[in-house]
C-alpha cells in the first residue's frame, strides 16, 4: 500500500492509502486511538479495519494525526485532530471525484473524532465506532446522528465501561430514520487483547450486511387519516 504525505491544517500528514480500481468506489477513512497513549495508524485494529474495507473494494486511507510518526504539528485535544480527519477526507475526495459516498471507522479516541466528522460530512453513509468512550468524551453533538452505523465494545472494558456505552447506544436508538447496531465482545477489554479476530468478525459481518442492502432503518410510520 502506498505511503502518502498530504497537507493538513498544522503541516504535513503521513498516511497509507489504497485506491480502488473502480473510479466511483466508496471511500473508507480509518482513525487511530489516542495519540498520547501510543495510538498510531499502525495499531493492529486500525490496520485490520483498513484491510477489511480494502478487500471489499473501497478506496481506503489511514493516517497519523498531527505529531505522530511523520505527521507535523502537536496534539490538540481533539479539535485539531478533527480538522486533520476533515483534511484527510478532502485529500482522498480530490483524487476520487466520482466517489459519492464514504464510511468512517474509528477506534477509541478515533471513534470520537469519527463521530464528529460524521456530523460535518453528509456524504458519510456509514460508521463504525469501536470502543467509544462516552464516559470520557462528550457525544452530545450527535443530535441527531445523521447515519446508521455499528457501535462495538468489550464486555470487560474498564476504560469505557459497558454501562456508559449502553447509555450512548440507547440515546441514539431513539432517533428515527437511522439504525444503530450494537455488538458486545464477551470478556474483551479496551484493547481487545486476544479478541481482535472476534472483533473483526463482527465488523466484517456488519459491513457485508450493509453492502448487501440489509440493516435498513424502518421507514417512519405513515399517519392514518
Amino acid at each position: 500500500m502506498p505511503e502518502v504525505i498530504f497537507n493538513g491544517p498544522a503541516g504535513r500528514l503521513e498516511g497509507r492509502y489504497q485506491p480502488s480500481k473502480e473510479k466511483s468506489a466508496p471511500i473508507a477513512l480509518i482513525l487511530h486511538p489516542h495519540p498520547q497513549f501510543g495510538g498510531t495508524m499502525n495499531n493492529q485494529i486500525v490496520y485490520q479495519l483498513f484491510y477489511m474495507f480494502q478487500k471489499r473494494g473501497f478506496t481506503t486511507l489511514r493516517f497519523n494525526f498531527r505529531g505522530i510518526g511523520r505527521s507535523q504539528g502537536e496534539f490538540d485535544h481533539g479539535a485539531g485532530e478533527l480538522s486533520d480527519a476533515a483534511s484527510a477526507l478532502d485529500w482522498v475526495q480530490s483524487l476520487h471525484p466520482d466517489s459519492k459516498t464514504c464510511w468512517v471507522a474509528g477506534y477509541s479516541f478515533g471513534a470520537w473524532i469519527g463521530m464528529q466528522l460524521l456530523m460535518r460530512r453528509p456524504e458519510i453513509e456509514g460508521f463504525m465506532s469501536i470502543a467509544p468512550q462516552p464516559n470520557t468524551y462528550d457525544f452530545s453533538f450527535l443530535a441527531p446522528c445523521p447515519s446508521s452505523g455499528l457501535i462495538i465494545n468489550g464486555e470487560a472494558d474498564k476504560v469505557a465501561p459497558e454501562k456508559d456505552v449502553n447509555g450512548l447506544v440507547e440515546k441514539l436508538k431513539t432517533q428515527k430514520g437511522i439504525l444503530i447496531t450494537h455488538r458486545t465482545v464477551a470478556n474483551a477489554n479496551h484493547f481487545f487483547n486476544g479478541q481482535v479476530e472476534t472483533l473483526m468478525g463482527e465488523c466484517e459481518d456488519y459491513l457485508d450486511r450493509r453492502l448487501n442492502g440489509e440493516l435498513v432503518p424502518e421507514p417512519a410510520a405513515k399517519r392514518i387519516r
